[in-house]
């Protein structure tokens, strides 16, 4: 069986694998508004990228393309990106589905900004994220070279 990360649909389809995750995590972690949201909005692109372990979603995040620089830290790209809210279903954890959404997010070779969120400071440090700032809770995560991919 391949497991890939994959662009997830905006459908009432992702919305009832979305429920899933809500029943384990917290509120904080929860994406069914941002994909109510684009459900009546018909947003063209998803934000919304997942893995599926057969026919189960078992991991998910929300991936962001920003415009701008990034309180001076990235100065040398007009864009970075955001994950938001990565989640991995508890009984597939520790089997490197985190580890491989932020490995896709990391091949785009743009700068990513995080914010940790449930006690996962430790993982984001171990996939190479350091502090934004001495005062910020964000991390951030700079290729170490300057070409990059289109995000489709």
């Amino acid at each position: 069986m391949t497991i890939k990360v994959e662009n997830l649909k905006v459908n009432f389809k992702t919305l009832e694998e979305f429920t899933q995750f809500k029943e384990y995590g917290l509120q904080e972690l929860s994406m069914l508004e941002e994909l109510e949201y684009s459900l009546v909005e018909d947003a063209a692109a998803s934000p919304f990228y997942g893995i599926y372990f057969g026919d189960k979603l078992v991991a998910r995040m929300c991936l962001y393309v920003k415009d701008g620089h990034l309180d001076g830290a990235i100065q040398a790209y007009d864009k970075h990106l955001e994950i938001w809210k990565l989640e991995v279903l508890p009984q597939y954890q520790f089997k490197g589905y985190g580890r491989m959404l932020v490995d896709y997010a990391k091949h785009f070779n743009l700068p990513i900004v995080t914010r940790p969120r449930v006690k996962s400071q430790d993982f984001w440090v171990k996939m190479g994220f350091q502090s934004l700032s001495e005062d910020s809770s964000r991390l951030v995560w700079i290729p170490d070279s300057i070409s990059t991919k289109k995000i489709s």
